[in-house]
């Protein structure tokens, strides 16, 4: 099932006490891999791992620390705001870093995207990620009322 690129499709599924929304990018891995960008159940919204991949499927700001997590954050908050939230719900990221030495530049970007919003955050080192083109990953949990 492909979306345009202003509104990925949603696939709807009733659950006892509520429904849940799944949310695709329209990524061919979305299908091979069986995830979905975003997943809203209730009040609560999941943001799978994100890395800074462009609208044509090429690593952005290769190298940089900063440039990535800026990028990967607004994609974050766009798919909050397609599954009904704000920033401000946002209560958790997780930040997955292939260099720990770079977190000052990505902590940075999270600061100047989260410094008022203050949600509870994680930063590990990870061996790798899917392509040594990407420094880090962050996935996201908002709850909206």
């Amino acid at each position: 099932m492909q979306g345009g690129r202003d509104r990925p499709p949603v696939l709807a599924f009733s659950t006892e006490g509520g429904s849940v929304e799944r949310l695709s990018s329209g990524s061919p891995f979305e299908p091979v891999v069986g995830y979905s960008r975003a997943v809203r159940a209730g009040s609560v919204i999941e943001i799978a791992g994100t890395v800074a991949t462009d609208e044509n499927g090429n690593a952005v700001a290769v190298g940089d620390p900063f440039r990535p997590t800026r990028f990967i954050l607004a994609k974050i908050l766009a798919y909050v705001a397609k599954a009904g939230g704000k920033p401000e719900d946002v209560v958790r990221t997780r930040m997955f870093v292939t260099d720990i030495s770079k977190w000052k530049e990505i902590g940075k970007a999270h600061g100047e995207v989260f410094g008022n919003i203050r949600p509870v955050t994680t930063m590990v080192e990870v061996k790798a990620l899917i392509s040594s083109e990407y420094l880090v990953e962050i996935e996201a949990t908002a709850i909206v009322e």
